[in-house]
């Protein structure tokens, strides 16, 4: 399930996106932490969803960046 609540669809300009923002694929529910990277891809942590390569895809079901929403964390 969702860690967060979703603020939406970033509309696949990572570059307007924070650098700490938490992403979540629309698919599986797989989210991207910048803090933690990506190790199935061999993403350093701290590593910004803006700054993922063009071809990085969710490490669970394979959804292109696009199908990922941005998540809101709760106050």
């Amino acid at each position: 399930m969702s860690e967060g609540f979703f603020a939406g669809a970033y509309g696949g300009d990572a570059s307007r996106l924070p650098a700490e923002a938490k992403l979540e694929c629309k698919i599986c529910w797989h989210v991207y932490d910048a803090a933690e990277g990506d190790a199935v891809w061999q993403v350093p942590p701290g590593t910004a969803f803006a700054n993922l390569p063009e071809h990085w895809s969710c490490p669970r079901c394979g959804a292109p960046k696009q199908e990922f929403l941005l998540l809101d964390e709760p106050v």
